[in-house]
């Protein structure tokens, strides 16, 4: 079953770019879309839809959550930023890879 989710991240684009050095340029598994846009009021938001939870949770113990303590310098900040899932009802689109 499809799984997506929005996250807000107390980064910036700077922090990200580490982090995505980090997370090198190999797909993940099961990702289908990954969109990170800039929140007016600071940080980041993330948009993320995966073929299934459980893809999404290997991804962040093998890949993510490594970057993210790499891009600290070792150990990302205690606790993760909340999580609002989405109620999917349809997935389009061929953004993978688009970088800007």
């Amino acid at each position: 079953m499809t799984y997506a989710y929005i996250q807000d991240v107390p980064i910036d684009a700077e922090l990200y770019g580490r982090i995505l050095e980090h997370l090198g340029e190999e797909p993940m598994e099961g990702q289908l879309l990954h969109l990170c846009v800039r929140r007016p009021e600071g940080g980041l938001r993330y948009i993320d839809v995966w073929e299934s939870e459980g893809h999404c949770a290997r991804a962040f113990d093998e890949r993510i959550h490594p970057a993210v303590d790499a891009a600290f310098g070792g150990h990302r900040p205690p606790g993760e930023p909340t999580v609002t899932r989405l109620d999917v009802v349809d997935v389009r689109g061929a953004a993978i890879g688009v970088r800007t």
